[in-house]
């Protein structure tokens, strides 16, 4: 039976591009940390929910971005002889906790938003307008940062993607001070906090889901085995591929293990050519770490416990 690891081709390209985006990442990171800051002190000096359950948003995107910068980090992390796969699966754990946390964080705004919009304050609208306005400023910046490389990387497109609703968020905000300026309509306030926090936990949810999804060894969501199955047995020579695992170790790489049945009269040559051609049809497939194990068709075995 043959055994067979991909090659580093794919590993040394990932570290390349990590070491391209990471300024981009760094600088996303701090310009959001600041603008977190910003909304917390003037979220409580003036009573702002909205502000708030605002900042609580910036502040999983700071989380996202620092999860994704660590993931490339953690690339280059190596194995021991205790952890194998080197620390790689801390970026699904980290992302596991921080969905946990601010779920939580949120369900107290939303309780406090809940009493707030039956006893509404007085709130200063032109402050609320004035950071939210920042707000857009500092994603827009930060989603500019990662035009370049978001069609190279789903990393990248996705926090280019979330920080661009996230300044679309921010222009509710500065609708919604305008309006209480004029109108003083202090309600609205508990309105846009309600609001906000719906995206948040909308976004948060598929978080959660995913990475506890990933922390239980499942599946990825963007790879499906049946149409790994199909591929497989579209490459000349391949009669089958069962005992097919797929797992992540960690938010940007994923493994897979599997049985692949060959002709009773492929030679060695032809196994090796196949193997390749398999390999670089599941690297397509964002599938990096891959370990095939060969059958002939007349010993091939189908029991669970092969």
């Amino acid at each position: 039976m043959g055994h067979n690891h991909t090659h580093h081709h794919h590993h040394d390209h990932s570290l390349a591009q990590a070491r391209k985006i990471n300024g981009a990442f760094i600088a996303g990171i701090a310009l959001n940390l600041a603008f977190v800051i910003i909304e917390v002190i003037t979220g409580l000096r003036i009573g702002s929910l909205s502000l708030l359950a605002d900042a609580g948003h910036n502040l999983a995107d700071v989380g996202a971005l620092a999860l994704s910068l660590l993931a490339f980090k953690l690339l280059a992390s190596k194995p021991t002889k205790n952890y194998t796969y080197g620390y790689r699966k801390t970026s699904v754990l980290v992302a596991l906790f921080n969905a946990m946390v601010l779920l939580v964080s949120i369900g107290a705004i939303l309780y406090e938003a809940a009493h707030r919009f039956f006893n509404p304050e007085p709130l200063p609208g032109k402050v609320i307008a004035i950071v939210a306005g920042i707000g857009i400023v500092i994603n827009a910046s930060s989603a500019l940062l990662f035009m370049r490389n978001k069609e190279h990387d789903l990393n990248v497109k996705s926090a280019y993607l979330h920080l661009l609703s996230d300044a679309g968020v921010s222009l509710g905000l500065v609708i919604g001070g305008i309006v209480i300026y004029f109108t003083e309509m202090y309600w609205l306030d508990s309105v846009l906090s309600f609001v906000v926090s719906i995206v948040i936990i909308a976004g948060t949810w598929r978080l959660l889901r995913d990475s506890l999804r990933l922390s239980l060894d499942g599946v990825p969501a963007n790879i499906e085995i049946d149409a790994i199955h199909k591929m497989a047995l579209q490459v000349k020579g391949v009669k089958d591929l069962h005992h097919i695992h797929i797992w992540a170790l960690s938010t940007t790489e994923t493994a897979l293990t599997a049985h692949l049945v060959l002709n009773d009269n492929a030679t060695i040559a032809e196994e090796n050519e196949i193997k390749h051609t398999l390999r670089h049809e599941l690297e397509h497939k964002n599938i990096q770490h891959i370990t095939l194990e060969t059958e002939r068709e007349s010993e091939a075995c189908h029991k669970e416990n092969c």
